[in-house]
């Protein structure tokens, strides 16, 4: 009687490395579209930058649909790090699931954010000029008028483009000029 020492080597079955395959592959795509959708408005609405009107609809949409895709893409994402999490045995790949789920969460957080309004500094200590006394504003310059009660006030669109929101009081009349 022979007693062979020699153990058996186990190999995964091809269809199994191929569903893990595209397993990863998956989650990479969902952190992909999880960032995609909340990257793109952001890149395409910047202060100061020519924006055209096909732009602003796709930042708007992908806003809209912002916080439904992230939540689905890091509940999926999670859902298969976990279902890959007890074949893999390797440290690196256990720490490359728990990147990308990590990678959801960001969109996720900032889906939910209204980051527009951090690009804009509020006006903190709002000085007003009268119109003789005005001479930052030219002739050429545009701005936003208003009238009530008999008091009138000009807005420098210059000046407004980078802080878009000034409360004011006009004709005793609590307005907020924005542009």
């Amino acid at each position: 009687m022979r007693s062979d020492s020699t153990q058996e080597v186990v190999r995964p079955r091809t269809s199994e490395r191929r569903g893990g395959l595209a397993a990863w592959l998956l989650i990479v795509f969902l952190v992909a579209v999880s960032l995609a959708v909340v990257l793109i408005p952001v890149w395409l609405i910047q202060p100061f930058k020519p924006q055209t009107g096909r732009g602003l609809e796709l930042s708007y949409l992908l806003r809209r649909w912002a916080p439904a895709v992230t939540v689905f893409g890091s509940a999926g994402a999670l859902a298969l790090a976990l279902w890959l999490w007890r074949g893999t045995a390797r440290w690196w790949r256990k720490l490359g699931l728990i990147v990308l789920v990590a990678l959801t969460l960001v969109p996720l957080w900032f889906a939910r954010q209204n980051h527009f309004e951090w690009m804009f500094k509020p006006l903190s200590a709002p000085a007003y000029a009268r119109t003789q006394e005005a001479g930052f504003v030219s002739d050429a310059d545009k701005v936003i008028a208003i009238q009530l009660n008999a008091e009138a006030a000009a807005y420098p669109v210059r000046q407004l483009a980078y802080h878009h929101v000034v409360p004011d009081v006009v004709g005793g009349v609590p307005v907020v000029v924005t542009y």
